[in-house]
């Protein structure tokens, strides 16, 4: 059992898209005199600014942050390295600091963070070039099919625009022969600090209209702009994502302007389902609403059992 300091805690703050996490982590950060570090793997690309809602000046001057823009889209990165940098980072700032945030909406970030990552089995390169096949035959129809078929759990839960995301659980579904739902989180690292999750959540009317409002700003602050100038890095991995990928395929000539934007409220409105689905696993964490501060405080006050 690793030994950890008595009341060394690490706050989760996560939940939905637009749902409220910056402001409330930033707030609790101040009180506490504490640092914030981001599990929102969009959040870590200097270059996606407008697209990912990143904190601005304003606000990361308010809050030291951690995991914000870190990195350039070019740049390689996984999640082991993030576990591995994080727990670092945390181990120099619980010397000094009682509770340290933790905010985003990455699940997998997250996951990993707090108990550690899968030693999922290698993969061979027959079935690795297979998986790639089918990519470059069926795209992501086919990737969703297959995976559907194969692990119907983990299809509710991934994020089924990203192909790296399907194309690492089928080289692992058909590698052993079982469901990649099964084989993850089996082991779960005891960590040297407590953990307290706090999912954050709204009425659906209220999260969807917040969503639709988050890409009008967007839109005024210059989103549009950003798309083209990333347009074409539009290949990159780090671009695959909900705001850029429509804006790309409007700037390809498949859609128009207003086709995008629509696709752009349809597929956050989707992909907060999703992350949903993910946090709710969690059978340690108090779901509240963003605006209840008082009730967060009072329960950060209770012993931890």
């Amino acid at each position: 059992m690793t030994s950890r300091k008595k009341n060394n805690t690490l706050l989760v703050i996560t939940g939905p898209t637009a749902v409220g996490k910056t402001a409330l982590s930033i707030s609790l950060a101040k009180a506490l005199g504490t640092h914030i570090l981001s599990a929102d793997a969009r959040q870590f690309y200097r270059e996606l600014q407008v697209g990912t809602a990143t904190p601005d000046s304003a606000q990361r001057a308010q809050v030291p942050h951690h995991f914000v823009g870190h990195l350039s889209i070019h740049d390689y990165y996984n999640v082991s390295l993030y576990e591995k940098q994080a727990l670092d980072l945390l181990g120099k700032l619980f010397k000094q600091h009682e509770y340290i945030i933790l905010t985003g909406g990455s699940g997998l970030y997250i996951d990993t963070l707090c108990f550690g990552i899968d030693d999922l089995p290698p993969v061979s390169p027959a079935i690795r070039k297979k998986v790639q096949s089918l990519h470059a035959q069926e795209g992501l129809t086919g990737l969703r099919e297959q995976l559907k078929a194969l692990d119907p759990i983990y299809y509710g839960e991934v994020d089924r625009d990203n192909p790296k995301r399907l194309m690492r659980a089928l080289e692992v579904c058909w590698s052993t022969g079982k469901p990649y739902s099964g084989l993850r989180q089996k082991r779960k690292v005891d960590r040297p600090f407590h953990i307290k999750r706090l999912v954050l959540d709204r009425p659906r009317h209220e999260l969807f209209e917040r969503i639709s409002k988050r890409v009008n700003q967007m839109l005024h602050m210059g989103l549009v702009e950003e798309a083209l100038s990333l347009f074409p890095c539009r290949h990159l991995n780090a671009l695959n994502t909900v705001g850029y990928k429509e804006l790309f395929a409007w700037l390809a000539g498949e859609w128009t302007l207003h086709q995008a934007l629509e696709k752009i409220n349809t597929n956050t409105r989707r992909y907060a389902k999703r992350q949903l689905t993910w946090f709710k696993r969690y059978d340690d964490a108090v779901f509240c609403h963003p605006d209840q501060e008082d009730e967060v405080f009072a329960w950060l006050e209770k012993k931890h059992e």
